[in-house]
């Protein structure tokens, strides 16, 4: 069976606490969870703010799930594990 790679984009506006607390976050849940199996694409709007148009982000971090589809969004520092798995719908990976 192939595993899809999931395509994540971390949307931040420069090295804020929340923002590097945020991408810590996403990248110790993309290990855990999805070792091998993403990309990560993180934007700054800062750098970027036209980018922020496409996805509608309205609010800085915003983590969007671009594959697999439906598109999901998240907001916030994601700390609270449990809500971003869910919110993902990231199911944990069977121990074999």
């Amino acid at each position: 069976m192939d595993e899809e790679i999931w395509e994540l984009r971390l949307y931040v506006a420069g090295q804020t606490v929340k923002s590097v607390t945020a991408l810590a976050n996403l990248k110790r849940y993309c290990e855990e969870h999805l070792k091998g199996r993403y990309q990560l694409e993180v934007i700054d709007l800062l750098q970027h703010p036209q980018l922020a148009e496409g996805d509608q982000i309205l609010a800085i971090p915003t983590l969007v799930r671009k594959v697999p589809s439906p598109i999901r969004k998240i907001i916030g520092d994601l700390s609270n594990q449990e809500r971003v798995l869910v919110g993902l719908d990231i199911r944990p990976i069977d121990p074999k």
